[in-house]
């Protein structure tokens, strides 16, 4: 029994997993499927650990079956996973590819029959290398083609699936994509992230209207958003600066537009000597800021950040790999610097305050709309025992404190309704490869067995009580 009212999370919370398509299915050539940018990306040399791609990554594609038993027998109500638009639509324009379409709708049956809510994703960062070729995110052609993307797809799944996530991280695809060029397709210009930012929103909007029209109302359309949680080296002015500089540049390029329908002047100023913003065209902005029936936001860790005057070594590692390049346009002069406290294999501070800062602000950011934390979790250096058991103390112990601040801001009064751990199971984790397992369900790459580790098992009995186990420390 809880110890409080507080302890209970609502009795209609949803407890899932998340993962997206690139990370998992494999089947990279399978039914009529063509190249994403990730798969011209992870081929090519020293673009990705170890040159490791997701051609197999978990074969999910032929493994869904299981995969989704396997969120039955841990209790999960909920389970978020991405649509890989190269499968749907192999050139990015023109009719679906059935085949393509007929995994999903398999997959979406799968999980209902197990009692399973589907959570929908349209776009996790793997956009036809087509599209790209023809200048990818950038160019405003894009965001219309991702329209019909959507309109797509909804009409597949949109009597089936309720809950629906445009975009996850738009962040990722335009600064990591177009800025520091860590993530794919790997281009280093910060005018082309800006401008990819710009068209990312518009396909937001332009395929929340999309699937509107060809959707039941009752359908929740959501985008899932890294929104960071800057904060001051010192309260002096130049620091407090920086924050805002950031924080335009994370959250405001974004959430502007898409909940205010305008993007910060702050961040015009900042990015004045890269972009005129001309292509900001009339009625933009009134396409973007469509009407929301949710928020999905992705927490991880927070960043801390000064003026980088007076900095021995100019701007510092912001925890988004390595890279000569900066995924801050404009940011120049802000310095990011390490937090302080324990860190995960990802060199990530563990820090549960920022998500319930996080909350906190995006109910005052937008009253009234209905959050969902749609990635949150930690990659250990995992390792089964000789009994073949995997033990995560570590991870039950960030989960825990995690969930314990969404609680928190709940009784504080958020509508958060739902959470989304990070990830299902160990996968590809981008340019990475394969060395960051963030899953709580632990995938030996040479036989692709899945099992459970003990953060799996803490946290469907968090999932089958609705509230939190005891969370024991880890071992020194």
């Amino acid at each position: 029994m809880p110890d409080s009212p507080t302890e209970a999370f609502p009795p209609a919370f949803l407890w899932g997993a998340a993962t997206s398509a690139y990370q998992i299915e494999g089947a990279v050539r399978e039914g009529g499927r063509t190249p994403s940018i990730w798969d011209t990306f992870s081929h090519t040399p020293g673009r990705t650990a170890g040159g490791e791609t997701g051609d197999i990554a978990v074969d999910h594609y032929h493994r869904y079956r299981d995969d989704v038993a396997l969120m039955a027998d841990l209790g999960l109500n909920a389970y978020r996973f991405s649509v890989s638009w190269s499968r749907v639509q192999p050139t990015g324009r023109g009719p679906a590819v059935q085949v393509g379409l007929d995994f999903y709708r398999r997959l979406v049956d799968e999980l209902l029959a197990k009692g399973i809510k589907p959570a929908v994703t349209l776009y996790h960062w793997d956009l036809p290398q087509e599209l790209e070729d023809a200048g990818g995110w950038p160019e405003r052609d894009t965001a219309y083609r991702f329209a019909e993307y959507a309109q797509i797809v909804g009409e597949a799944l949109g009597d089936r699936v309720e809950h629906w996530i445009t975009l996850n991280e738009p962040w990722c695809s335009a600064f990591l994509g177009y800025g520091s060029g860590v993530h794919a397709p790997g281009r280093t210009d910060p005018a082309a992230a800006l401008r990819a930012a710009h068209h990312l929103n518009l396909a937001h909007g332009l395929g929340t209207s999309a699937l509107r029209s060809v959707m039941p109302a009752r359908n929740q359309i959501a985008i899932s958003l890294n929104s960071a949680v800057v904060r001051p080296l010192s309260q002096d002015p130049a620091d407090l600066v920086a924050v805002r500089t950031i924080d335009d540049l994370a959250n405001g390029v974004f959430h502007g537009p898409i909940l205010h329908g305008a993007y910060p002047k702050s961040l015009f100023a900042a990015t004045a000597s890269l972009t005129d913003w001309s292509y900001v065209l009339d009625g933009d902005l009134a396409a973007i800021q469509q009407p929301l029936d949710a928020l999905g936001l992705n927490y991880y860790t927070p960043a801390l950040v000064s003026s980088a005057s007076g900095t021995a070594s100019g701007p510092r590692a912001d925890g988004h790999g390595a890279s000569a390049h900066s995924p801050w346009p404009g940011a120049d002069d802000v310095a990011f610097h390490q937090t302080p406290g324990e860190r995960t294999e990802m060199g990530w501070s563990i820090d549960p305050t920022g998500l319930r800062e996080l909350i906190m602000r995006y109910s005052r950011e937008a009253p009234g709309l209905p959050l969902y934390i749609t990635e949150n979790g930690a990659a250990y250096d995992d390792k089964p025992d000789p009994d073949g058991n995997v033990h995560d103390p570590e991870r039950i112990a960030y989960l825990h404190g995690h969930l314990s601040a969404v609680r928190r801001a709940i009784a504080d009064g958020a509508d958060v309704r739902g959470y989304y751990l990070w990830s299902l199971m160990d996968n590809f984790e981008w340019a990475y490869g394969y060395g960051k397992r963030f899953g709580a369900v632990y995938v030996d790459y040479a036989t692709l067995a899945r099992t459970p580790k003990s953060s799996a098992r803490w946290y469907a009995e968090a999932a089958r009580t609705g509230t939190l186990p005891a969370a024991r420390p880890a071992a020194a």
